[in-house]
This record gives structure tokens, sequence and C-alpha cells, in this order.
């Protein structure tokens, strides 16, 4: 019989485990009952991977995240294991063909939304199947006390009333003691055995600086750093504004954000892996699937949503095991604005029940009704047209689909469509007057058969690499061509998919999820206060305040992060020329106090929150210091 270890060589070409993989894997083949709690980059997929593979049998995945789902299928497609999820608005006929074919044709995963599970139907042909486990990604959605509570998560268990005999697996990689006891309770896995790897990471710096010249100080940041660099940033405009920053300044840098079409993240993504722009900004939805080991440098110049995803973010730095840095840029100002952004973010019930009344508006969907077919939503649209907040908007959405209200996805599969209207005599006579024309006609032409006969999906992002161009100039192309009506071209429609899960009912719905709404909304306060906490205090090492989060409490001070570094040495200790140039100068910037004191920047700020902490100075809302009082 093949050993797990064989198969992480023929599927992974890894030679060994990382701990406590091994013991995970062991546990869950002797059919025990398992939570493996590991930090990002942990290795938490082959956990589960392994064990299904190894035995008889379908794997059923639960996973929060249709995009992360595709992701892991595709993933395990490549390797030559056969893994599938169901297809969003998939009829009856079709999903009894889809079973069919998972049933007998030796399929080893299926992926399922946790919304997906309820539905009678799909628990009648998941009852048919040999399910050898039953693995929950992202578990902490269970809890109302994880920082992404999903209630449809709390139905899971329902599986386990389906396959009684399969073994449960929940995976995640940020739990307190609080979110695994949920865990355990909801899935009624008590007896399970609970492995839980350190979040010590000995190769980490946690720093985080009080300044004011954010930019300057990213600018000496990236010039320092010849690896890899993610910068974070809390809006999409700003990615881009950022990129374009740094592309001044002579760096190659690309942004990425939950907005952008599927070809041009994949672009981002790919030139961000290569290297051809090793520094990329993004908001919070670039951390699926990442998994560079030589990322040196991940840059917040805007304060993560909470402790959790701090974690998540900054731990995509150093996974090679060598020094890296988490750089946490942050003045008075921002710690004002993340506080009024949390606050403004979330809807009152009465908004909530406004929005939802909207959306059946926006659809024509009268009482009662409810229609089963996809609807395309685009939700800045959505806002402008009804007038109303976008951040509330999304929220909205967000607590109408973790509470089964309803379901919303990204095209990530949809394709677009060419189909040329005139005959190949009339298409290469036009491709002559044009080189960049007649290079993509006859890369269509190439690529494509049948395409003068049907429509032909298309796929631009791979057109641009093969033409060597932008994704951008084969769209641009692409429309002009129809534009000349030489081609029919239906571009992929670049918003989302929603799906109404019940009939509309209005205030009755709002008010049957008010309660979880409320606890969402309290948690999430919660969260806003914890990080905030965190970036404040400057008396206590970085690593221990995080540990201690996650109820690790015995534990060494890290020796690496801004605090500890600001107590390291006495040579460190310029306290007393930034005081003496403070009592003459009344007030100053800490780029002021840099430029006239002679020691490295990175030892001044230090010494500058030192002497905050200690109340020995004060900051205005000008971001000046000035002696305390």
């Amino acid at each position: 019989m093949i050993s797990a270890l064989q198969i992480l060589k023929k599927y992974w070409n890894h030679n060994t485990f990382r701990a406590p993989q091994d013991q995970i894997i062991e546990a869950v083949t002797a059919n025990k009952n398992t939570i493996a709690l590991l930090p990002t980059g942990g290795g938490k997929s082959i956990c589960f991977q392994i064990p299904a593979i190894l035995k008889e049998g379908i794997c059923i995945v639960i996973s929060p995240l249709i995009a992360l789902m595709q992701d892991q299928v595709d993933s395990l497609n490549s390797k030559g294991i056969k893994a599938t999820t169901l297809p969003s608005g998939s009829s009856q006929e079709e999903l009894i063909t889809l079973f069919d074919n998972i049933r007998f044709g030796n399929y080893k995963f299926l992926y399922l939304s946790p919304e997906r599970l309820q539905a009678n139907f799909i628990q009648e042909k998941i009852k048919q199947l040999n399910v050898n486990l039953i693995a929950v990604d992202e578990a902490h959605c269970i809890s109302e006390w994880g920082h992404d509570f999903r209630p449809s998560y709390r139905n899971i268990k329902i599986l386990k009333q389906l396959k009684p005999t399969a073994p449960i697996i929940a995976l995640t990689a940020t739990a307190t003691k609080e979110v695994i006891d949920d865990i355990t309770n909801s899935l009624e896995i008590k007896d399970a055995i609970v492995f839980k790897k350190s979040f010590y990471r000995d190769n980490l710096a946690y720093q985080i600086f009080s300044l004011e010249d954010k930019l300057g100080s990213l600018l000496k940041i990236c010039t320092k750093t010849k690896a890899p660099i993610i910068v974070y940033v809390s809006s999409r405009n700003k990615t881009k504004e950022i990129a374009s920053f740094l592309n001044t300044n002579n760096f190659k840098a690309s942004f990425y954000h939950g907005g952008l079409p599927a070809i041009d993240k994949q672009i981002a993504f790919d030139n961000w892996i290569s290297e051809k722009t090793p520094i990329i900004v993004a908001t919070n939805a670039f951390g699926m699937g990442i998994d560079k080991d030589n990322v040196k440098v991940v840059v917040h110049l805007d304060l993560p949503n909470s402790i959790e995803n701090y974690i998540q973010e900054a731990g995509r730095a150093g996974r090679d095991g060598k020094k890296a840095f988490s750089a946490v840029l942050v003045n008075k100002n921002d710690i004002r604005v993340f506080k009024e952004k949390n606050q403004n973010a979330f809807p009152t019930i009465s908004e909530i029940k406004q929005i939802y009344k909207h959306l059946f508006s926006h659809f024509q969907i009268v009482k009662g009704e409810l229609l089963n077919k996809p609807f395309n939503f685009h939700l800045l649209e959505f806002s402008d047209k009804y007038k109303l907040a976008a951040k509330k908007v999304a929220t909205t959405i967000n607590l109408l689909e973790v509470n089964g209200i309803i379901q919303i996805s990204k095209n990530y599969n949809k394709k677009s469509i060419v189909q040329f209207t005139t005959t190949s005599k009339q298409v290469l006579k036009h491709s002559k007057s044009n080189t960049k024309t007649a290079k993509i006609i006859q890369l269509l032409l190439r690529s494509y058969g049948g395409i003068f006969e049907q429509e032909t999906k298309i796929d631009e992002f791979w057109l641009a690499k093969k033409a060597n161009l932008l994704s951008s100039q084969i769209v641009a192309e692409l429309t002009r061509l129809e534009a000349e009506k030489l081609i029919n071209y239906q571009k992929a429609f670049e918003g989302s998919e929603l799906y109404f899960l019940v009939p509309r009912e209005d205030d009755k719905t709002i008010n049957s999820i008010s309660r979880n709404i409320k606890k969402y909304i309290k948690q999430k306060a919660l969260k806003t206060s914890d990080l905030i906490q965190f970036i404040e205090n400057n008396a206590v090492c970085r690593s221990v305040q995080i540990l201690d989060y996650f109820n690790e409490n015995e534990v060494d001070k890290c020796k690496i992060c801004d605090v500890c570094l600001a107590n390291k040495n006495t040579h460190l200790d310029i306290s007393s020329e930034i005081i003496a140039y403070l009592s003459t100068h009344k007030t100053a910037t800490s780029k002021e106090i840099c430029q006239q004191i002679s020691d490295k920047e990175a030892t001044v700020l230090l010494n500058l929150q030192q002497l905050l902490s200690e109340e020995k100075i004060s900051i205005n809302n000008f971001n000046q210091y000035y002696i305390h009082s």
C-alpha cells in the first residue's frame, strides 16, 4: 500500500512533512475526528487531501468561498487528482449528471459551500456517495467569536447524520480558545484530537512605526529590500495610486483588488510571482493561494481589519525561514479613520431592510416570488442607482449571504464569446491594413476552430500572453473589430452573479436573522477595539501580545519587534537627545527630528514610540511631537 510520504512526493514533490502535518494525517487516516490549527502557510490542505487519497471513496470539503474552492479544485486537477465543485446555477438535471460522474468516475474530492449543503436534493445525493472524510475548511466561520462568523456553518453537522462513519477534520489558521470550543460543540466532535501549531515566528519581526511621512518610509523600505514585497492598503483606488507612485519612483509594482477583472488579477499575480513586478499593492482580497516563500517584507500602509487578518497578511513574509519583516506604518489620523470607517460600514437593521427591498425592485421581483436563476449584479452601479453608501451595501450583501438569504459569486469561470460575422476572405483583407489586427486575427483563427460557424468561448488573458500584448489591448482590438462588423464579441460580465435563496418576504426575512446581524456587528466592534489596542501598546513585545491573544501564554519576548528593539540596548537610547531637541523647538515631526539627530531613522522612531508609551512626549493632530506637560 502506498504511504502518505510517497503521495506527498508523487503529487507535491516534497520529501518531508512540516510539523505537525504527519501527526494530523496519521490521526485522520486512523478515522479520528481532528481539529488542525495551523498558521497561514502551515500547509493545511495537505492534512485532509493526503488522507482522502489514501482511502477508498471521496472527501467532501466545505469551504466558504467559491474562488477558494475553484482554486483548490484546479490545483488538484492539475496534479491528476479528480476534484470538482457544484457550478452555480446548475439545473437539477445537470446536478444529477454531475453526481453520477462523481459516484462512478473515481472522483476524490467534492467541494461545497455550506449554503449548498442545506438543499435536500444535495443531501440525498451525498447519501449515495462513499464518503471517506469530511473536511471543514476555514472552520472559525462556525463560531460567533470568530472574525468571519458565518451562520450557515452551524448546519454543517448535517453531514454527520448523512455519513455517521466518516471522520471530520476541521481546519483554520486563526482560532482562540472560545472559537475551538465552538467548533467542537457545533460539529459534535468533542472527542476530536486538537493539533495546534504555535503562532510564534522567530524569523518574522513585527514592527509598528508611528510617523507622518508614510510614503517616504515606503520608498526607503522598497529601496533596502531586494526581494518580493506585499503592500496592503484599505481601498481599491489606493492600490492603483500607490502602485503608480512606486512606478514613478523607479520601482516595479503592480496592483490587485477584488474588483479587477479575472484576467487582470491573473496578470498582476503572475507578474508578481515571476518577479517581473516584485512589489504588489493590494487589498486583503490578495490572499488566497499565495504560497511564495521568498517574500521579505509585508507593509501595511493602512490598518488591517483585525488581529486575525493581520497575522494572516503579515504571515505571508518569511515562509522560507529567513529573516523577514512586517511593517505597519501608522499615524494618529489612521486610528481615527479606522474607527470611523468601521462604524460607518455597519448598517442598521432598518437600513438592511431598505437595501434588501431595493434588491427586489432592482431585479423586478414581486412579493412571494423566488426565481431560480442568476442575476447580474454590480455593487457600485446598484449603490449609485439607489444613492446608497457602497460600504453599507457591501456589508449588507455579505450579511445576507452568510445568513443564507442570497448567494453571490464572481464570474471566475465565465468566458467571453467571439464569432466572425463575415467571410474569411474579407477578414484577411481587412487585417492587411493593421499589423496588430492581423496578429490577433491570425491568433484567433489558429487557436479556435469553428469560429466562423459558431459562437466560440475565448480567453483574453491567454490571447494576450500569446500575442505579447496587454489583455486591455486585446479587449480594445476585439471591441473595434465588432464596431467594424467583422465579429460578434460578447465580453464576459465583470460583476457578480446573485441568487435569491428564499422567496421575497421583505421585513419578515430580515427580522428572522436580526439576532445574527446584531451579534456580527458586536463582534466586529470588538475586533476593531482589539486591533487598536494592539497597535497602540508600545510597552509589550508584539509577539507576546499576539500569542496572548491566541491563548499562548508561556512565551518569551521575540527580541526583534519594534518594542523589543526599543528596549534592547542602551546605545539605542537617544531619548535625551529627542527631549533636548523638542525643548527648543516645541513641536516637530518625526521627519524633522530624524534630519536633526544623527542616529538611524529606525532608532529615532523606536525611541519616539518609547517616549510616547512612557508619556514623556505626546503627538498632536498634525502628527507633531511635543513634550508632555
